[in-house]
Formats: structure tokens, sequence, C-alpha cells
């Protein structure tokens, strides 16, 4: 990158750049741990030598965060494959439970923005669809930051809700699920998609958007034919951003529905007996009686379950990854 002909070649640059950056993203954090730990290295004899409580108390707590930092390096060393340090769209859908299912996938949104927000991403809203008495029946995040798509891949399942519904004046319990899907943006690959392939619905915007929302069909609604894939934006004031928006969605779709098909191949020809599957539930989020949230794929648990909807997942995702990573 220093060479003087380095720009002679945009493109050449930019991928230069691009693989420099990702680079980045192990050597500056070992960097930064080696470092702080030699200062503890150095500093905590001195420290017990001259008494100075404080200073041990200090460093004994720098030690805790450069475990914690090490262990979050290690996690991230599982997420080797070909897609996972890809931005992704998160999409959530109301299932059964009418109302009460709704308000779950609310819930969920909520859980996954503040999630994102503390790791750093940045979080855009492409769709949302409101329920017909609360909550919503769809949402789609566009998540964009270091290795998005492979801490979020943990989370594409069905997550079960078990409660005393807010909607019932029995106070009855009442269980609720909710699908959440992950798709990796892809935007260095072209995926032909034919235009025979596609219909194309408009409709309008809902929500909060102003006198915009009611007097254009600005919304739109795509569907791929052959595969029944569907993407949908309404993010946009233009209805022709919307419709690169949603390209650009089912073209990422696509990739991965045939990366996974490769992976799948090579795995039946090498013998690989690892198996990771979407089953039906991936998680059960228990309010009443008790309270616990539980993996079925990893077993892990914890009881806290207000800490986990205020977005305290790292866990769960780093059991899944430690296990199937």
């Amino acid at each position: 990158m220093a060479a003087s002909e380095f720009w002679d070649d945009q493109d050449a640059a930019q991928k230069v750049i691009e693989a420099c950056n990702q680079l980045k993203l192990w050597t500056v954090p070992f960097q930064d741990i080696n470092s702080r730990f030699q200062d503890v290295v150095e500093l905590l004899p001195e420290a017990i030598e001259l008494g100075d409580s404080e200073l041990v108390h200090e460093l004994t707590e720098s030690l805790t965060d450069i475990e914690k930092k090490l262990a979050d390096l290690e996690v991230r060393k599982m997420l080797s494959g070909e897609l996972d340090n890809k931005d992704c769209y998160l999409e959530i859908n109301a299932g059964a439970g009418g109302t009460e299912s709704c308000d779950w996938a609310a819930m969920l949104s909520r859980m996954y923005q503040r999630w994102a927000t503390k790791r750093g991403w940045t979080v855009e809203v492409i769709d949302r669809q409101e329920g017909d008495v609360a909550g919503i029946k769809s949402m789609t995040f566009r998540f964009t930051g270091p290795f998005a798509y492979g801490y979020c891949k943990s989370e594409k399942g069905v997550h079960r809700l078990v409660r005393i519904s807010p909607f019932d004046s029995n106070a009855k319990r009442h269980t609720s699920f909710v699908s959440v899907d992950i798709t990796p943006i892809i935007d260095d690959v072209q995926v032909e998609v034919r235009p025979e392939d596609i219909r194309v619905d408009t409709f309008r915007a809902s929500g909060a958007g102003g006198q915009h929302v009611n007097k254009t069909d600005s919304a739109v609604r795509m569907t791929h034919i052959p595969t029944n894939i569907v993407v949908s934006c309404q993010s946009q004031r233009s209805q022709i951003q919307n419709r690169e928006t949603c390209m650009n969605m089912l073209r990422s779709k696509l990739y991965e529905k045939e990366y996974n098909e490769r992976q799948q191949r090579l795995a039946s020809i090498g013998g690989e007996k690892k198996e990771i599957a979407w089953g039906s539930q991936i998680r059960n989020y228990v309010f009443q009686p008790y309270t616990l949230v539980k993996d079925t794929r990893t077993k892990y648990e914890v009881g806290n379950i207000n800490a986990v909807m205020d977005g305290e997942i790292d866990d769960f995702v780093n059991a899944y990854l430690k296990e199937f990573g």
C-alpha cells in the first residue's frame, strides 16, 4: 500500500485495502490484548511488593477484562466461513399465536436491536409490518459490523415464548412462536436473476413516516417464483430505491441458498458427520411459572430473562459457535 503506483489500479487497490482491513480485525485486538497483558505482568509484582492494594485491585480487574477479550477473540476464530465476515439481514416473522405472537415478535426485535447496538453495529430497519392489534407481523433489519453474519447465524430458527398473556383477561399461560431468518449481504458476487422469474407487488407503506406513507405505493414486495423466496422493503421514500434494496436482498438469499447446497454436497462427499440442522425450535423463553431461557441445541440456559430481553445474548451465541462453529 505504500508503493507509489498503488493507486494506479483502483479496483486492485480497493481489494488490497479490504483484505488489509480484514487482517486488522485480528491484529489490532490481539496487539491490544498483548500490550495490556504485558503491562499487568510488569506492574503487578511491583504493586504487591509495595502493598499498593488500590493498584493491585485495578490490575486484577484489568486482567479479568483481558481474559474476557481473549475469550471473545477465540470465539471469533471460529468464524472462518466464507460468509461469516459479511454484514447481514435479520428477519423476524410472527407465527402461530395471533396478537400474542405479534407482541413476541416486537419483543425479539427490541432484543436484537439492543444486542446489535451493544456490539457497535449499525442498525437499519429495512421493512416493518405492524400487527393488527399490537406488536409487529414482521421486521427486517440490516446489521452492519465486523462478522455480523457469523454471529447472527446462531439465531436462525424458531423462538418459543411461554408467559401469562397480557391480552388474556383470564390470565392464562400462552405459547407463542416467532421465526428468525439470517441472510448474509453479498455485494462482491454477481447472481443472475431473470426478470421473468420475478413477481413485483407494490403497496402503501405502513407505520410512522408522515403524510408520505398514505399517499404513494412506494413499498415493494418481490417474489422469486422458482424458489418462492419473498423479500420486501419500505424503508425508502422512493419505490425505485425500495426495488433496488429488494433486488439486493433477493440476490443475497439466492447466493446463500446455493452456498448452503454446495456445502451440503461437499460434506456428503467428504463423509462429514457433524450436522447443523435448523430444527423447528431453537430456544425457549419462559416467563411463568419460572424464568428461564434455554437453547435446545447447546442446552445452554440462564435464569435472568430480563437481561436476555435487554440484549444480553452473547453467551448463547458463543455456546453455539463453540459447538457448531
